[in-house]
């Protein structure tokens, strides 16, 4: 099974979407959106964006 995005709705707070691990686990969750097309087009933008580099601002070496 692939990693898949679910998209929740909690009553007063909106929409917002995790990203779910092949393994069953949540590996992220977005802020909360006010519409379900708002959160569709985060899940859009977290595809277009997923090739991002990584910028460590942390100072540790790994």
């Amino acid at each position: 099974m692939a990693a898949r995005f679910e998209v929740r709705h909690q009553p007063a707070k909106g929409y917002h979407f995790v990203l779910v691990a092949t393994n069953g686990q949540v590996i992220a969750t977005s802020q909360h959106y006010e519409t379900h097309r708002s959160c569709l087009n985060g899940i859009d933008s977290v595809k277009r964006n997923a090739e991002a580099p990584i910028q460590d601002t942390t100072g540790s070496a790994a």
